[in-house]
């Protein structure tokens, strides 16, 4: 498990230099993923910091020297509309991949299997609502994207609780915005879950 952080502390950002943390940056937050040995890159949709189809494209081609360790860059969407998402993001998918980068969709409310397009992705992003996240219908577009060898990350994981869970369901990657407040306070909390979540898929693993 990969957890995705902001790069709001000069603590955060040795863990994130290190490789123990990941990052997790947009247009809006402007930090560089230079020094990040592993990172993603988020349009901003959530929390209106989209900066628009032309700027997004450029902040990508910006930092495409680092593309290679890039987890995924998602393709604009629109929150909580799967339809809308999908027509929004399929323009997307070859000019982020032509930059270097895997391709990410992310996930919203009433997106099913059969409406996912497959073969233009790399990633899967679940983002929706709280309770779509965290039903049924999430969870079989986990195990469908699994299935196919693709990359998985949930976001708006900030507690223990919520980052077991997306463990147990096949997430390969979190991210959320429990180390922006008191980064360096909250910081041993998430690598203890983080430790957990290790322990876990070690027992797992020696019990098969």
């Amino acid at each position: 498990m990969i957890y995705l952080a902001t790069a709001n502390s000069p603590t955060i950002r040795q863990h994130m230099a290190d490789g123990s943390l990941g990052m997790m940056t947009t247009p809006k937050d402007g930090r560089s993923p230079a020094h990040a040995q592993v990172w993603a890159a988020d349009n901003g949709c959530f929390g209106k910091g989209y900066p628009g189809d032309e700027a997004y494209l450029a902040w990508l081609a910006k930092h495409s020297e680092h593309a290679s360790r890039c987890l995924f860059a998602t393709a604009p969407d629109v929150v909580g509309d799967a339809d809308a998402t999908l027509t929004r993001s399929a323009p997307f998918y070859a000019p982020i991949r032509a930059l270097g980068y895997p391709v990410a969709l992310v996930a919203q409310d009433g997106l099913t299997p059969d409406r996912v397009p497959w073969a233009d992705i790399d990633a899967l992003f679940i983002g929706g609502s709280t309770d779509w996240k965290l039903g049924a219908a999430a969870r079989l577009l986990i195990a469908q994207a699994k299935a196919r060898g693709l990359f998985v990350h949930v976001g708006r994981v900030n507690s223990h609780r919520r980052m077991r869970y997306a463990h147990f369901v096949g997430a390969d990657s979190v991210d959320g915005t429990f180390l922006a407040f008191g980064p360096d306070t909250n910081l041993p909390k998430l690598r203890g879950w983080l430790r957990d979540i290790r322990d876990q898929a070690t027992l797992l693993a020696v019990a098969k």
